[in-house]
């Protein structure tokens, strides 16, 4: 007679207690997977990729390291040109003051026009079949393209770098507003019109959340682009400016200094997404339910643990 083995399933069992050992050996890994713990090891994993490509190129090309800025004289440079004069009185918050207004004013000019035009195509099929080609060659046109033919237009004044900004971020605008417009439920405004509801509550109560996500997708979109885009057309077309500054210390072949200030923009982008776009986008959202992202996590972990678990007690059944 054959005697089968019940075990007990995987969800229904009780897990053992850890061990203060097991405990203690986990610990690196929860640490690691906390999204806090994630954010300070970035840039401490780059610091230490940083150093071993300084030690690999010393190696391979001596005369480098000569050349190669590294992390004590970038990080003195930064400091200086943060609380002393370098290159000029208060170099670095006028530069980034002059930048940030064309950045700005470039930003607000896309997101208002793509806004109108992504509406346009989403709700009308003849307007997205005429705007439909025009809108994907501009979405394909880089930016450097533009802050070239920019430049040579208007030379080194404010309006080659803001319409720089503007043709870089209008396109993803417009394609991220027609996506969210065609992806609205169609059931919500068939509802909306047999209730008779005004057409203004339709758009602020159907129309308007619906595009929310999309929205701030483009948005986005179009302050990294066209901040990008706006350093590029401030080295080749400004006299001012923080891509103008980075112009000068390539000039002057000061590597820290180009360094440097790449790290200020990434400063920049960082400090702007944490200080505008998340708590803008926590507000405009608070009405959805949170994502319940580390409950999946955790999920997920304890599903691939009890696989592994039942497929190893499977093979010692199977040797028995």
């Amino acid at each position: 007679m054959t005697v089968t083995e019940t075990r007990p399933s995987a969800a229904g069992r009780s897990q053992p207690t850890p061990s203060p050992a097991q405990r203690l050996i986990a610990m690196p890994v929860r640490i690691a997977k906390s999204p806090h713990s994630a954010r300070v090891l970035f840039p401490i994993a780059l610091f230490v990729v940083w150093l071993l490509s300084l030690a690999a190129v010393e190696e391979i090309w001596p005369f480098a390291v000569d050349v190669l800025p590294t992390p004590s004289e970038v990080g003195g440079f930064m400091w200086d040109e943060f609380v002393t004069d370098t290159l000029a009185r208060k170099n670095l918050y006028e530069t980034f003051f002059i930048s940030l207004r064309r950045l700005m004013s470039g930003f607000a000019i896309a997101m208002v026009l793509g806004t109108g035009l992504g509406l346009a195509m989403g709700l009308s099929r003849a307007t997205n079949a005429f705007c439909h080609d025009w809108t994907m060659a501009i979405l394909a046109m880089p930016a450097l393209a533009w802050a070239l033919f920019n430049s040579i237009i208007f030379g080194f004044d404010d309006r080659g770098p803001i319409l720089t900004v503007i043709l870089a971020g209008i396109p993803f605008v417009i394609v991220n507003v027609r996506e969210g417009v065609r992806n609205t439920p169609r059931e919500l405004f068939d509802m909306a019109r047999s209730f008779q509801v005004p057409q203004s509550k339709i758009i602020r109560h159907v129309l308007v959340p619906s595009l929310m996500p999309f929205m701030f997708a483009a948005a986005r979109y179009c302050f990294s682009i066209g901040w990008k885009g706006l350093v590029i057309a401030e080295v080749f077309g400004g006299q001012d400016g923080a891509g103008w500054t980075i112009k000068f210390w390539y000039d002057a072949h000061r590597a820290h200094g180009v360094v440097g200030y790449a790290a200020f923009f990434v400063i920049f982008a960082i400090l702007f997404e944490r200080l505008v776009f998340e708590p803008v986008s926590r507000r405009a959202f608070r009405w959805r339910p949170q994502l319940q992202t580390e409950v999946v996590e955790e999920a997920f972990g304890e599903h691939h643990e009890h696989y592994g678990e039942d497929h190893h007690g499977e093979g010692e059944a199977a040797r028995r």
